[in-house]
């Protein structure tokens, strides 16, 4: 089976890390981020299962990855997207 070259990111208000990892064919989520070793560079962040993506797209961690997707670990929102249109409004 072939492999596959995929970037995993993560960003916090302070820095970015990005990573080339390179899995076999029918690799998923969970393992790019793991393998990436992102984590334990960042290990401020929490991370969660249900917040991650491909190209800003939600994805379970058990979705296959293609070659040339980017695995995005998003963090939880520090505001309410609601609380800040009232705070700009008023």
């Amino acid at each position: 089976m072939a492999d596959i070259t995929v970037e995993v990111v993560c960003a916090t208000p302070g820095r970015q890390l990005l990573r080339q990892v390179t899995l076999p064919a029918g690799s998923r989520v969970a393992e790019a981020v793991e393998r990436s070793g992102i984590l334990k560079e960042m290990p401020e962040v929490v991370y969660d299962r249900a917040r991650l993506g491909i190209f800003s797209r939600r994805v379970e961690p058990d979705e296959v990855l293609r070659d040339g997707d980017r695995v995005e670990i998003y963090r939880p929102l520090t505001l309410d997207p609601k609380d800040a249109r009232r705070r700009r409004a008023g």
